[in-house]
């Protein structure tokens, strides 16, 4: 049997699902830039985190390993924060998410270095990077289902495509103080204090995240769960794993994809440009800025194309396209880095593609698991994915200046195969996985 939400039926966006899809951007927003601020000082951190007379490249493998920590923390936090969303209610554990990452980000910013407290000091960031994972593992896939589940059924792509719009922001926003910070104190300035204030920002960020996600409702599929009786009666993610395996496999599959787009593209091509090519901080951050900044524009068109022609050809071709638009930027920028600013734009609204995984993930499980099985999916993926992609790109560059490139090449061939067969398979499965609606 299956169900409809009355709030769910095809009409238009009405003022209270511009609120929702508003708070729940913005908050998300600040969420993620608490999250990703510690890669844009990544270099600053390594000489102040690890010890002096350690090769350059070992210390930049290592601090980018304490990065990924994060990410390998993340599936016990979804899964945990899945499981009692799907029992009692996605706003509950929305909230709570945002709380779990302001207090390890403010403690970041309070940390003594390596020559204060010697291997204390990466074995502190370490333990704080974690706690950071445990609670972003929570908060995207919560907010994506919590969006999804709010919108109309004609609008979920555009609801996924301003929830995945407003996460990207808090990469430019990480990336605009990080520009701020470089630019207003001189190198040694940063490495002496300086370097500390995007972190206590980050702190005061978080706790009003959490003031306006009180502003916001459970959401109508949820209710109607609730009131039908039909939440699983079973551990979620037991009934995920045995009655929809295939479904966590595509949602894997796409993931890889989302985390080449930003985790290479995005996080790490600044630090790779100044290394491989000598752009200046300065101006490889003002370009990253310029490229999230039509990230976000195109996330926002990206949700807007899949309601319009359907996730899978609009998959297929961006992938196609980013592909093409990361070559052009590396090899671009190695014969002129005049050109950096318009290619790095380019490829940013391409990486757009990463605002259709969210509606694919959502439309493959059903309502009483679909927390739980996007969260496990997704993170399990990050986790492997997301965490080893920094310490293994650099690994390439260290041999092929285009070694990034290939990277995210290799994924744009599977985001073009699941575009086109994955997709289809996924609208063609016995379960009904259109939100708002449930086994």
């Amino acid at each position: 049997m299956t169900f409809l939400a009355a709030d769910q039926l095809p009409r238009r966006l009405n003022r209270n699902d511009a609120k929702t899809l508003a708070l729940a951007a913005l908050g998300g927003a600040l969420e993620f830039y608490d999250f990703i601020i510690f890669v844009f000082f990544a270099t600053v951190i390594g000489k102040l985190f690890f010890p002096a007379d350690m090769p350059d490249w070992v210390r930049q493998f290592q601090t980018y390993g304490i990065f990924a920590a994060g990410y390998l923390a993340r599936p016990l936090g979804g899964i945990v924060m899945a499981h009692f969303g799907d029992r009692v209610g996605r706003k509950r554990m929305f909230a709570l998410s945002v709380f779990l990452m302001a207090l390890p980000t403010l403690a970041i910013g309070l940390l003594p270095t390596y020559a204060m407290v010697g291997l204390w000091a990466p074995l502190a960031l370490l333990l704080l990077r974690v706690l950071q994972g445990a609670a972003i593992g929570g908060e995207i896939p919560g907010a994506w289902v919590f969006v999804a589940e709010h919108a109309p059924a004609n609008r979920t792509g555009l609801a996924c495509g301003t929830l995945t719009a407003g996460l990207t922001t808090g990469i430019l926003l990480g990336s605009l103080v990080a520009t701020g910070i470089t630019r207003h104190y001189a190198p040694e300035q940063v490495l002496a204090f300086a370097w500390r204030l995007p972190f206590l920002l980050g702190g005061i960020f978080g706790l009003v995240a959490v003031y306006l996600r009180r502003w916001l409702d459970e959401t109508p599929v949820f209710e109607e769960l609730r009131r039908r009786k039909a939440l699983a009666q079973e551990l979620p993610l037991k009934l995920v794993l045995n009655q929809h395996a295939m479904a966590v496999m595509r949602s894997i599959l796409i993931t890889w994809v989302l985390t080449a787009a930003i985790v290479v593209v995005i996080l790490m091509t600044p630090s790779l440009l100044q290394k491989l090519y000598g752009v200046s901080a300065a101006q490889a951050l003002s370009a990253n800025s310029i490229a999230t900044l039509t990230l976000t524009i195109g996330c926002i068109a990206a949700g807007t194309l899949a309601d319009r022609f359907g996730p899978g050809p609009v998959f297929s071709i961006g992938s196609a396209l980013l592909l093409l638009s990361t070559y052009a930027l590396y090899l671009g920028v190695a014969h002129n880095t005049a050109w950096l600013l318009p290619l790095y734009a380019l490829a940013g609204f391409f990486v757009a593609i990463v605002a259709i995984v969210p509606l694919i993930m959502v439309r493959n499980f059903p309502a009483a698991v679909r927390f739980s099985g996007l969260s496990f999916s997704y993170n399990i993926a990050y986790a492997i994915f997301g965490g080893f992609t920094p310490p293994l790109v650099s690994l390439l560059t260290k041999s092929d200046p285009l070694g990034a490139a290939h990277y995210v090449a290799i994924m744009c061939i599977v985001g073009i195969a699941m575009g086109l067969f994955g997709v289809r398979q996924a609208s063609t499965a016995r379960h009904d996985g259109q939100p708002g609606q449930a086994a």
